[in-house]
């Protein structure tokens, strides 16, 4: 991740605390990371479902809107955001869904790489609906991939925000994956 200013934790801390005026000075510390996860959340899940910029105001709104969050740490906050931009996009692709005359839900362009070979792209409602039963059976590894593909975190950065070492990561990363193509495959 991008280096970051320290006094973000600090600000973070006092958002948590009930600080609403913390939260407008949170902005400006995070839009750039933000902005970089929303490119590749987008890119990686469907480039026409909305573009990075609106999925990090929509996220804000989302954020600002909701009860103040226990933030433990700027890697935490980069946590939640992701997890609420992944819902954005499940909650976008299932209104396009429910439109009037077909309305279909565009597919996600995300490809999951095993041993080098490329997979169908499943749709966003589909992904979402593999990585909640993922989570069912093993949280852990669920959030890593929520992180990777609707986050757009890179395996050290996905290490970073979670705790874990980058090979435990990567590990987890491909058990899930196949379980994920498993799953998808009915």
């Amino acid at each position: 991740m991008l280096p970051v200013p320290a006094d973000l934790t600090l600000l973070l801390h006092a958002y948590s605390a009930g600080d609403r005026a913390a939260f407008d000075q949170i902005i400006p510390l995070v839009y750039n990371e933000l902005h970089k996860i929303a490119r590749g959340c987008v890119a990686e899940n469907n480039p026409t479902l909305l573009q990075p910029t609106a999925l990090v105001n929509e996220a804000w709104l989302r954020l600002a809107g909701r009860a103040v969050p226990e933030l433990a740490s700027r890697k935490h906050f980069y946590v939640v955001a992701a997890t609420i931009m992944r819902q954005i996009l499940v909650d976008y692709a299932r209104a396009r869904n429910s439109e009037k005359r077909g309305g279909g839900v565009p597919h996600a362009e995300l490809t999951i790489d095993m041993a080098g070979a490329a997979t169908a792209a499943p749709g966003v409602l589909e992904l979402h609906d593999a990585l909640d039963a993922l989570a069912a059976v093993d949280p852990r590894k669920a959030r890593i991939l929520e992180l990777r593909f609707f986050g757009g975190l890179s395996v050290e950065e996905t290490a970073s925000a979670m705790g874990l070492s980058p090979a435990t990561v990567h590990r987890d990363a491909r058990f899930a994956q196949a379980w994920l193509l498993t799953e998808l495959a009915g």
